[in-house]
């Protein structure tokens, strides 16, 4: 296959993941954000993964100080991607900066490389047009906590080559990832086609003042078995990941109840710094979640 140098463009939670977790198993990585104030931040959120890979994988120290020496960071696109030979789009999941970003990165990638977004919930037809290289690209999604939950779902689009596809499917092996094959595009792959559903349930129930996120997300622990409840999995995603997606459904549906979500989660979770996991405090508090008691299942 040949991939050395791989550039992540967004370095939120789950694009600093990708990042870190590809430089981890051995490639070169530069991570693309627009400002310095967010590059800065990314680097925060890789400090804190060394110490979940020593933790979760017993990763040794030079294992993850050598990770970390494999990342550059840049805020100028053109030099972020000249000598990219994979770029994964991890940018907000709003249909006019996606569109924006594939605009940019078409005029400065070089000609050969392949691009992949990490989308949750939006098909690569949809920005295709804008790629400029429609045979190279198609989607690479990754779930949370992606050192553990090492799912790669590999999506391709009417357009994609299939060598391209299995090209990528290859390369998720090679960073650790279970590549899951998707021939046919479908809105939130299979991860979220089954999670999402289960995200809005959870906070419409808290929107319609049915319960608070405890009780919905003990009903569910309890009731299932799983080990997280809805909003305990909406604060590792993270807040603005939540509040991008309804308030696009509010704007493409026009419905009361998304409008209401996104209203919420901006005024009472974004805009008081409240994002999840990432900064302590989002629908529960961290390092110590109520969830997390053994009695919270008992009371």
């Amino acid at each position: 296959m040949g991939f050395k140098h791989i550039t992540v463009a967004g370095s939120g939670v789950l694009g600093s993941q990708i990042a870190y977790q590809t430089a981890y198993s051995g490639f070169q990585v530069s991570v693309y954000d627009i400002s310095e104030e967010a590059l800065a931040t990314a680097k925060g959120r890789v400090l804190k993964l060394k110490e979940s890979y020593k933790n979760d994988l017993q990763a040794t120290d030079e294992q993850v100080d050598a990770a970390f020496e494999r990342m550059s960071f840049y805020t100028d696109l053109s030099k972020a991607v000249e000598q990219a030979d994979l770029v994964i789009e991890a940018v907000p999941e709003v249909v006019s900066i996606k569109e924006d970003f594939y605009t940019k990165l078409s005029a400065v990638a070089p000609k050969e490389t392949i691009f992949a977004t990490n989308s949750s919930t939006l098909l690569p037809s949809q920005f295709v047009a804008f790629t400029g290289r429609p045979s190279q690209f198609l989607a690479l999604h990754f779930a949370n906590e992606i050192w553990k939950n090492n799912t790669a779902e590999v999506m391709k689009h009417p357009g994609t080559d299939m060598n391209v596809f299995n090209q990528i499917v290859e390369f998720a092996r090679e960073i650790g990832m279970v590549p899951l094959q998707l021939h046919k595009e479908q809105p939130g792959y299979i991860l979220n086609s089954l999670l999402v559903p289960l995200l809005e349930a959870g906070q419409m129930l808290l929107v319609n003042e049915v319960a608070d996120p405890e009780t919905i997300d003990k009903t569910w622990m309890i009731g299932t078995g799983a080990p997280l409840g809805p909003f305990a999995i909406l604060d590792v995603v993270g807040i603005r990941t939540a509040y991008n997606i309804s308030q696009a459904k509010a704007d493409a549906t026009g419905n009361e109840a998304f409008k209401k979500l996104a209203h919420l989660l901006k005024t009472e979770y974004i805009d008081k710094g409240k994002l999840g996991r990432e900064t302590g405090e989002g629908f529960y508090n961290y390092p110590n979640p109520s969830f997390a008691d053994p009695e919270f299942l008992k009371r």
